[in-house]
């Protein structure tokens, strides 16, 4: 009896062994391992993009513009009237009151004469025309186009064979790899 059971704890070892074996190799053996491999080309992905900056541009302009002036008609009625009012003013006043008057009179006299002037005129003014240097300005946008790189295409060789990859930059003449080493089967 005694070899029966030194044969089924020799079984039973043995198994131990073996899944030990294999979780061993499972826990160890996916440890990454990492080499070295030569660069063949890096190609880099060119985007190109339209850039707009506004530019203010300003330049020296002359603005026109008319005033309008009464007809000279008109400033000569209302001078007549002030005359005449005035001394209509002055006659009628008397003692203090007579410099009060005159000035009154004036004042109506040059109302009612303009009055006069204007309606015989027609409301004629003359136009005047000026000019006066103005700076304008103006926001324009001005546009050109930059490249910009996105990545790289990479071709490397790793143990004779031939592979392709996309990076964000230029790895230079090498390039790290992860070797993945497990048991086949």
């Amino acid at each position: 009896m005694n070899s029966k059971r030194v044969i089924s704890g020799m079984a039973a070892a043995a198994m131990m062994l073996g899944f030990s074996t294999s979780v061993y190799a499972d826990h160890y053996g996916s440890r990454p391992v990492y080499d070295y491999a030569q660069v063949i080309s890096a190609t880099p992905i060119v985007r190109y993009i339209t850039i707009k900056q506004p530019v203010q541009e300003c330049w020296r302009d002359t603005e026109y513009y008319t005033t309008y002036r009464p007809s000279p008609r008109v400033a000569t009625g209302t001078l007549v009237g002030a005359i005449i009012g005035g001394a209509v003013g002055h006659h009628i006043g008397g003692g203090r009151g007579n410099d009060a008057a005159t000035i009154a009179g004036s004042m109506i006299g040059a109302a009612i004469g303009g009055e006069s002037a204007r309606r015989r005129a027609g409301y004629a003014y003359t136009e005047v025309e000026h000019a006066r240097p103005i700076r304008r300005c103006e926001t324009r946008y001005r546009s050109h186009r930059e490249q910009r790189i996105d990545g790289y295409d990479v071709l490397y060789r790793y143990k004779g064979q031939k592979y392709a990859t996309r990076m964000p930059y230029d790895p230079g003449n090498r390039i790290k790899v992860r070797v993945d080493i497990r048991p086949a089967g």
